[in-house]
């Protein structure tokens, strides 16, 4: 399984170039005030790109996951760039750390189009071991130790996004009903069947989609009510209040005994407080559920490619 997916990296380079000017050439045609809003004007988004990937065995022995070849001519981080893009954000940063050169590359490479001239960027966030520690800690480390570059940028909210998911959606929908609702935190969920739910955050919400519990890749997921063969899941999508995302993180870092991450330690203590609301991911053509897939797996990454 491995051999046969390997062959899946030979992706013609003449392809990926003919993809990514096509692509230039629709968003500069789509660069119109219906695709940015005052609220993704004023939003800046971090994808969390530096995860190992290890359950992708030999895929990610030189690579980061999300920079693992995906479908001959992309790679796994285009497409939360690209729904970053399509939904009007053109602020954004990566947060890289694991083995991270061809990953930088691609980026530098093929998402240079963004016209910095209006403030827009997608800017590469190495990891600086800006503590005293070595690599990030967990997921809220992450981003702490980048909250300077954070402030200095200025957003009246910040987007995190998982780099390693394949899925397509508009953020802009969830930026604006987190606003509407007066939300402190939004998240992103969608139903998964209860046998995988072990390798996801699973919530449990009320019937104002306010989160009321929230439990990091559980041995016992707890299903939904009505759904004994389902279970809410997190997408790794936040979106918070940029101010009040400083505020938590530097007070996360300041417990010793947090793991620095968001679905461990920062979901779990801002629901007992906070106005921490679940946004269900819906396909963006309609109300069915989304095309979503966690391809962290060889198997799951096969499978996503064939489909």
């Amino acid at each position: 399984m491995v051999a046969v997916c390997e062959c899946l990296w030979q992706a013609n380079s003449q392809l990926v170039m003919i993809w990514l000017l096509s692509q230039r050439r629709t968003y500069m045609a789509d660069n119109s005030t219906r695709f940015v809003s005052r609220l993704t004007r004023d939003t800046l988004a971090l994808v969390l790109a530096g995860g190992r990937g290890s359950r992708l065995k030999q895929l990610t022995d030189w690579r980061a996951k999300p920079g693992v070849p995906f479908g001959g001519k992309f790679r796994i981080i285009d497409f939360p760039l690209s729904n970053c893009v399509n939904s009007g954000i053109r602020r954004i940063g990566v947060l890289t750390q694991y083995k991270a050169h061809s990953l930088m590359r691609h980026i530098q490479q093929g998402w240079g189009f963004m016209r910095g001239e209006l403030g827009e960027f997608v800017e590469l966030l190495p990891a600086s071991q800006r503590t005293e520690q070595g690599w990030y800690t967990g997921t809220a480390d992450a981003v702490y130790q980048n909250v300077d570059i954070l402030r200095n940028h200025g957003p009246e909210y910040v987007l995190i996004l998982a780099g390693d998911h394949i899925y397509k959606m508009d953020y802009g929908d969830m930026i604006a009903e987190h606003v509407a609702q007066g939300a402190d935190m939004t998240i992103g969920c969608l139903e998964v069947p209860l046998e995988e739910a072990k390798a996801f955050g699973v919530m449990s919400i009320d019937v104002n989609r306010r989160i009321v519990a929230f439990d990091e890749k559980p041995e016992d997921p707890k299903p939904m009510p009505g759904r004994s063969d389902s279970a809410l899941a997190s997408m790794g999508i936040y979106v918070f209040n940029a101010a009040f995302l400083y505020e938590q993180l530097i007070k996360d870092a300041d417990m010793p005994n947090s793991t620095h991450d968001f679905g461990h330690d920062i979901i779990p203590s801002l629901i007992k407080k906070y106005k921490v609301l679940a946004f269900p991911y819906k396909d963006v053509q309609g109300n069915d559920p989304g095309y979503w897939r966690d391809v962290g797996t060889i198997d799951a990454f096969w499978s996503a490619n064939l489909e």
